[in-house]
């Protein structure tokens, strides 16, 4: 790309290698963060039991040199997603914004929507790069897998799509969170629609990047000792079930920033080599 992002996000953030380390130091003792993510308190009980769904948790780089530099946190959304959460509930990606304000304990972020109802992988990748120019975003967070599902593309496609893409995108210096498939009861039984989630899961664990287990999620909410979450019928009907993600996103997202912190965290498992026809 003509403009060469990676140099000038590095010039802007100022910080590389060691020097990240210092400037999460000092930002750590200029902010006064908590010691750990604050996880728990940014799920409400009705969304709680979601989380066992979520477990992957990665490092989020680029986005804590924006905290650390002082600079406004610019997030990139990507896919589809509902305008409103709820009849007075603010926008899902508000949503998040607001529960990262809190969590974060940063008054800048900017999250710009450039969703697009039914685009597949491929052609989102496309687009994204052209809004990676535009917008400069240190994070981009991708709802991405069901529209291929539904079209039927091969495994092997989806998965090269988004390998290349999470790769420009750490090129780029520009971190990602992926969002996996939305819940409907019928596609427990659709034998493609369930390799694709197991596909996007499995990028995510070779590229070492946080994927949020929506579809996952929503099942465990939608089991019958669970009556908090209204049972989905249908693709995207649930505002209940948004507002859970948009809770889910903003955690993952907040402990990607506190990844080099969590207690105990075992290490990542050998990457098996990526899908046959990959770059």
């Amino acid at each position: 790309m003509a403009r060469g992002i990676a140099t000038t996000r590095t010039a802007r953030a100022g910080i590389a290698g060691a020097a990240l380390v210092l400037a999460l130091t000092a930002f750590a003792a200029a902010q006064t963060p908590p010691a750990a993510a604050p996880e728990n308190t940014l799920v409400s009980k009705a969304c709680a039991p979601g989380t066992a769904a979520q477990n992957d948790e990665q490092p989020l780089p680029n986005v804590a040199a924006a905290l650390a530099a002082g600079r406004t946190l610019r997030i990139l959304s990507m896919g589809a997603a509902p305008g409103r959460i709820g009849r007075h509930g603010g926008t899902y990606t508000a949503q998040i914004e607001d529960m990262l304000h809190a969590a974060l304990k940063v008054t800048r972020i900017e999250i710009i929507n450039r969703g697009v109802s039914g685009e597949l992988a491929a052609a989102a990748a496309v687009r994204m790069r052209n809004e990676v120019a535009l917008e400069e975003p240190d994070l981009v967070l991708w709802q991405v897998g069901t529209n291929d599902a539904l079209a039927y593309v091969s495994s092997e496609e989806f998965a090269n799509t988004v390998h290349d893409q999470v790769a420009w995108l750490k090129a780029h210096k520009v971190d990602v969170v992926l969002v996996g498939l939305q819940f409907a009861p019928q596609m427990l039984r659709d034998a493609h629609y369930v390799k694709i989630r197991e596909t996007l899961r499995t990028v995510a664990a070779q590229e070492h990047v946080i994927v949020v287990r929506f579809f996952e999620a929503v099942e465990i909410l939608n089991r019958g000792d669970n009556a908090a979450m209204p049972a989905a019928d249908e693709f995207e009907r649930s505002e209940a079930g948004y507002n859970c993600l948009s809770q889910y996103v903003a955690r993952a997202i907040t402990l990607g920033v506190f990844a080099r912190h969590l207690p105990n965290r075992p290490p990542n498992p050998p990457a098996a080599p990526p899908p046959a026809g990959k770059r």
